[in-house]
């Protein structure tokens, strides 16, 4: 693993409807070099899919056409995976990649298997972290959850990860981003949040700079007990999609 001082950035990509790409991505492409290593080993966490293995197989087969070298499935979910072996792929890989899925379930594994702890000091060590969709929600601050998803009055939030401190959703801009303004009407007065569209990315640097990543990022703001897009922040990159 390339030698890093302190947390390396986090990169929150909304993967969501696209091409399948064979070719190489841009955006991973910058994220796999973030490792520091050629052809870096990925750990990829698939909590929030339930280790569903054809999901794995064809993303680590993408992510190797993208320049990752070996791509590892950390077990957790069945109850017979043991987290020892889980713990060692995640300790030896170059970086980790948290699958997408279900943000609540996800989070749900990595708590039951007391595994929260030493994901961070991983990252605080200098690991790079990289989500897809679901996954990029578990890494950042705070998700939102319905008792009864008809009813708007039992939204509650959760905690997820923090390694990226904001609050985010992915590929929602179908639907208007309903469910980052839900999020954020249970925050306080200017809470921002932040809608990454399909085929796009966001990066969260250590210093809490943000850079978009292949096409703007539109930005809300919690104002005045309402929610209302504040501006978009500009990519730096223009690329197409990011879906594997």
């Amino acid at each position: 693993m390339g030698v890093t001082s302190g947390p390396a950035p986090v990169y929150l990509l909304a993967g969501g409807p696209g091409s399948r790409r064979t070719e190489g991505d841009p955006l991973m492409t910058r994220i796999l070099a973030s490792s520091g290593v050629s052809h870096p080993s990925v750990a990829y966490v698939g909590a929030a899919s339930g280790d569903n293995r054809p999901f794995f197989l064809m993303l680590s087969t993408y992510m190797r056409h993208w320049g990752a070298g070996q791509v590892t499935l950390a077990p957790l979910v069945s109850k017979r995976a043991k987290v020892e072996k889980a713990r060692a792929i995640l300790e030896s890989a170059d970086m980790v990649l948290m699958s997408g899925g279900d943000v609540e379930a996800g989070m749900k594994v990595l708590e039951e298997r007391q595994i929260l702890p030493f994901l961070r000091e991983l990252y605080q060590s200098g690991k790079p972290f990289c989500g897809i969709s679901a996954g990029s929600v578990m890494l950042a601050r705070q998700w939102v959850r319905w008792e009864d998803p008809d009813d708007e009055a039992t939204a509650t939030l959760f905690p997820c990860m923090g390694f990226a401190p904001v609050l985010c959703d992915m590929h929602g801009e179908g639907e208007g981003w309903e469910e980052l303004q839900a999020l954020l009407r249970l925050t306080p007065e200017g809470t921002l949040g932040y809608g990454i569209p399909a085929g796009a990315g966001l990066c969260v640097y250590p210093d809490g700079r943000l850079e978009a990543l292949g096409a703007p990022v539109p930005c809300y703001a919690r104002q005045g007990g309402a929610v209302a897009h504040s501006g978009d922040l500009p990519p730096k990159v223009s690329v197409g999609s990011t879906r594997p």
